[in-house]
């Protein structure tokens, strides 16, 4: 049985733009019932329309990007893609988005517009599609997060360990909340892989660090991590876990070919994890689209750690959890909220086996 075809609002302020997203789309499957040139028309066109999916250009005139999501969210809880400028400022601002309940971003490339998103058109159609399914019926509450961080910080965890978290589409948000719900006296060693372009992986270590109690940076080649540190790899590069010894973990970039389409691939950091770390070791996996991860904690689970995927409840897209879940290597299938626990819960149990 097919999938129903998608049906999209494009929104952008340029007319040029709004009609070369909407052929593209149209060519690769996906209906556009309306565009919209500002953020008023787009909530106008979403509640007329009620569409499965928004894509929502971030700077406009009057009423903009960041202001349109939150009406959507607020008045019709809808699927959004950000298209993003490929810069720092325009990460910052497409993080805010995130917060506000987009669930992904699409990067527009700069200088000959019209060349250069035409070929990246196939990758385009692949995330509307993804996003058009995201589940966004309405995520924790500010004070549930923080309750649900206050429940991990009871009592003394000092049992070191090494986290591996791979995420996608839907990810930045859980990402976040989950190395917010870590405790520092933890004392674990933690890298991120979240597919991402490389103008914003280091505003996501950025954000992380100003989140959480660990000290987060965007990792470098030759990194060496050691307890109360995280990692978020680059993108557009690989993280190979190289080396592990006294408590600390060296890390290698490298710009081998892509995995599942990505760099960088969690596979390719949780495979290397598991040849080379005799620590108690937790691999990780949250939303997102595609198959990224499941080969990764295979390798983890083959080395004796221990498997957490996200359920499906709480992900906005269930493709990499369930591919991970239907290796058959997952220990745990938790709520994105509950996975700081389950990964205290899972160190612990190595420590003390």
């Amino acid at each position: 049985m097919s999938r129903p075809t998608p049906r999209a609002v494009v929104v952008d302020d340029s007319h040029f733009m709004r009609t070369m997203l909407s052929d593209m789309l149209e060519d690769g499957g996906v209906t556009v019932v309306d565009t919209a040139a500002d953020g008023a028309e787009a909530v106008n066109a979403v509640l007329e329309h009620e569409p499965d999916v928004v894509t929502m250009d971030l700077q406009m005139p009057e009423v903009d990007g960041l202001e349109a999501v939150e009406r959507i969210m607020a008045e019709r809880p809808t699927p959004i893609l950000m298209l993003s400028a490929h810069t720092a400022d325009g990460a910052d601002v497409t993080f805010e988005a995130l917060e506000k309940g987009a669930v992904d971003f699409f990067t527009k490339p700069g200088g000959e517009v019209s060349t250069r998103m035409s070929s990246k058109e196939d990758q385009l159609v692949r995330k509307v599609k993804a996003v058009a399914g995201a589940d966004v019926g309405g995520g924790p509450s500010t004070a549930d997060r923080s309750r649900s961080a206050e429940a991990t910080t009871d009592g003394d965890h000092r049992d070191g360990g090494t986290v591996l978290i791979a995420s996608s589409t839907g990810g930045p948000t859980v990402v976040e909340r989950v190395v917010a719900g870590l405790p520092r006296d933890a004392d674990f060693r933690v890298i991120v892989v979240q597919h991402m372009p490389d103008a914003f992986t280091g505003r996501f270590a950025d954000r992380l660090d100003a989140a959480s109690e660990y000290d987060v940076r965007e990792a470098e080649d030759g990194d060496r991590i050691g307890g109360g540190e995280a990692l978020v790899a680059p993108g557009g590069k690989h993280l190979v876990v190289a080396g592990a010894g006294g408590g600390r973990l060296r890390i290698k970039l490298t710009e081998d070919p892509a995995e599942h389409g990505v760099r960088p691939a969690a596979d390719v950091t949780m495979r290397s994890a598991a040849e080379t770390v005799d620590d108690p070791l937790v691999g990780v996996v949250l939303t997102g689209m595609g198959a990224d991860g499941a080969a990764g904690v295979q390798a983890i689970a083959d080395a004796g750690g221990h498997v957490i995927a996200q359920d499906e409840a709480s992900s906005a897209v269930f493709g990499m959890p369930k591919r991970a879940i239907e290796r058959g290597c997952v220990d745990d299938v938790l709520a994105g909220d509950d996975v700081p626990e389950g990964i205290l819960d899972a160190i612990t149990l190595e420590v003390n086996a």
